[in-house]
């Protein structure tokens, strides 16, 4: 700030300064603004003698050094005030901030003109996955909410708690689901357009979503480890055209495999893959199923034509027409069956059907020991004995089957084989004796055949009821663990002998049932919350003598979350890769089943067991 200079010192006071720069007429009334570099400093004196330590400069220069004292100051508080406004000038904050957004821009641009190199490389490994990203806080879910509403009606988005629960975990689950695994809400579409706005609506807002049907399944397919939303297609279970002439159905994906056969016995036809009761076509595509009929007929994978699905970003595709073969480009069918959900969600899907065998018939037989019961597969297999399905059962399992109750008759509870035949009336008559033959040469206890239907259905049922005959003995607050693997037929008995061992030295009770007739065998393990980490070991020792014995980790009950970190020990890490790069070019975002098969982040120290 300028300050004022009034001069009341007598005129001959003035004119005595030395040096001055200010003359008389300028001081009474119109003193000058004046600043003290226009005031030339006195020029310093030779001290003083006698009394001038005590009087100290003259008057005048007493003056002037208090006048530029003071006007120093003034000066540098100016030059503050100069540099505060600067820093808090309006126009000066504005034009920063123009600069700023400018640039933004102008680097948006260039990014956008000059085009970025492509990722060449052709799998990710994952350590270079890209990040996850959703967005689950409440006020999009509940965003998310009102847009279902409007796309499927209020009664058709629950967000009941029972129904939240039954859409996370299951009792047969193998994945034990953490309190924040569960789904914001459940939404139940009617048709494929629906799913897909329902999927495009969760892609702009990117929300994870899990698929289901059946709720059958076993390694904790179906958990929504992200939160999220679950679409459950059980309003889509219409069998809508059947082509009897050409053999082959379309169905929608809440569908049962028992309902449909049921409608296709009318017409003399059946749908070969059985896994487990209340399985549905939409899991049994996503976890690539088989059964009991495998070895005869195939898994799941030999008996889907076309499929219609959803992509992540809402997008509708189908995957062939309805010829039984074609050569028209990626096979994206196959690619859908078994990837559980990660890649598309399936509205629709063209089964192939066969004619029902004009006989069928079931032998049950007990032996000594699981090696002698397999001793006795090898050669029913080598002799070339077109049976329809070989199971075997041990004696634990028998054991669960007489206790619960759950069959009309008692069981010899000792290792048991179970076989099926199909074919004419006399074809089956013969297998069923060159089987006992072979079955009394490898040391069979007891053989029994079914004469009749109702004699056929009894003695297969045991088998079909194992897993929930084994739930029905544990006791309260005890879980089941179910696990798979499949090894070449040669391997079987040693592997589930070396199971059976891990299991007995555990102390834990579990039973096996098998596909015997194609390598592929379930452990069934009962455990406390206090055993888990036991029943863990168990499963990890069997996956992993599996994959020495140049087996799968899985036969047929899929990877999901529990089998996951497995995978690279078996395939090897390029593969599993090549994998993650597939889910990274349907789900850029990740939103369908995210977690499931393959990893998309890196997992948490200590989350992986030792291999």
């Amino acid at each position: 700030m300028m300050a004022r200079l009034h001069c009341h010192v007598p005129a001959s006071a003035v004119r005595s300064w030395r040096g001055a720069s200010l003359a008389p007429s300028t001081c009474p009334s119109s003193a000058t603004r004046t600043y003290a570099t226009e005031i030339e400093p006195e020029r310093p004196r030779p001290p003083r003698q006698a009394n001038d330590h005590k009087l100290g400069r003259s008057f005048q220069g007493q003056v002037m050094g208090s006048i530029s004292q003071r006007l120093n100051r003034e000066k540098e508080q100016r030059a503050r005030y100069e540099e505060w406004r600067k820093q808090v000038d309006p126009a000066r904050n504005w034009s920063t901030t123009f600069m700023f957004v400018a640039s933004i821009g102008i680097a948006y641009w260039a990014g956008t003109y000059w085009e970025r190199n492509p990722d060449t490389t052709s799998t990710t490994p994952l350590s270079q996955a890209p990040g996850v990203s959703h967005d689950t806080r409440l006020e999009n879910m509940q965003a998310a909410w009102a847009d279902f509403v409007k796309l499927v009606g209020k009664d058709n988005v629950s967000t009941v708690e029972d129904d939240l629960s039954a859409h996370a975990t299951s009792d047969w689950s193998s994945h034990k689901a953490g309190p924040d695994e569960r789904p914001f809400c459940v939404v139940y579409p009617a048709t494929t357009e629906e799913v897909s706005e329902i999927m495009k609506v969760c892609h702009k807002r990117k929300i994870p979503v899990v698929g289901y049907s059946g709720g059958t399944s076993l390694e904790g397919h179906f958990t929504p480890t992200r939160q999220g939303i679950s679409v459950d297609f059980g309003r889509m279970d219409k069998i809508i055209t059947l082509h009897k002439e050409d053999l082959d159905v379309i169905v929608q994906p809440a569908v049962g495999w028992e309902h449909l056969n049921e409608e296709l016995s009318k017409d003399g036809l059946f749908f070969p893959p059985d896994p487990g009761p209340g399985a549905m076509i939409g899991g049994m595509i996503g976890t690539g199923c088989s059964g009991t009929n495998a070895y005869r007929y195939g898994t799941m994978r030999e008996w889907v034509i076309s499929i219609t699905a959803v992509l992540a970003d809402g997008t509708i595709i189908k995957t062939r027409q309805r010829p039984r073969k074609s050569s028209a480009g990626y096979d994206l069918t196959k690619l859908l069956i078994g990837s559980e959900g990660t890649l598309g969600l399936v509205t629709e899907a063209t089964l192939k059907v066969t004619t029902k065998p004009a006989s069928t018939s079931v032998a049950v037989a007990s032996f000594p020991s699981i090696r002698q019961a397999a001793t006795c597969v090898a050669k029913v297999v080598g002799a070339g004995i077109p049976v329809a399905a070989v199971e075997i059962l041990d004696e634990n399992q028998m054991k669960c089957i007489n206790e619960a109750g759950s069959t009309s008759r008692a069981w010899t509870e000792a290792p048991t084989l179970f076989f099926k035949f199909a074919g004419t009336p006399s074809g089956v008559k013969e297998q069923v004796a060159q089987v006992q033959a072979l079955a009394k040469q490898a040391s069979s206890k007891t053989f029994e055949f079914a004469r009749n239907e109702e004699e056929r259905d009894e003695l297969w049922s045991a088998r079909k009821e194992a897993l929930w005959s084994a739930m029905a003995v544990k006791r309260p607050g005890d879980r089941v663990w179910t696990g798979d693997v499949a090894v070449p037929m040669s391997r079987l008995p040693d592997l589930i002998e070396a199971t059976k061992e891990d299991l007995r030295r555990s102390g834990l009770f579990g039973t096996i049932v098998g596909h015997v007739g194609d390598g592929n065998f379930h452990s069934i393990i009962i455990y406390s919350e206090a055993q888990r980490q036991k029943a863990e070991t168990v499963v990890h020792r069997m996956v992993k003598k599996a994959v020495e014995m140049e087996g799968t980790v899985t036969g047929e009950h899929g990877v999901g979350l529990v089998k996951r970190d497995y995978l690279a020990h078996e395939l090897g890490e390029t593969t599993v890769d090549a994998m993650r790069q597939i889910k990274k070019a349907f789900d850029p975002l990740c939103l369908l089943n995210c977690d499931k098969v393959v990893r998309m982040q890196k997992p948490k120290r200590g989350e992986v067991e030792a291999w």
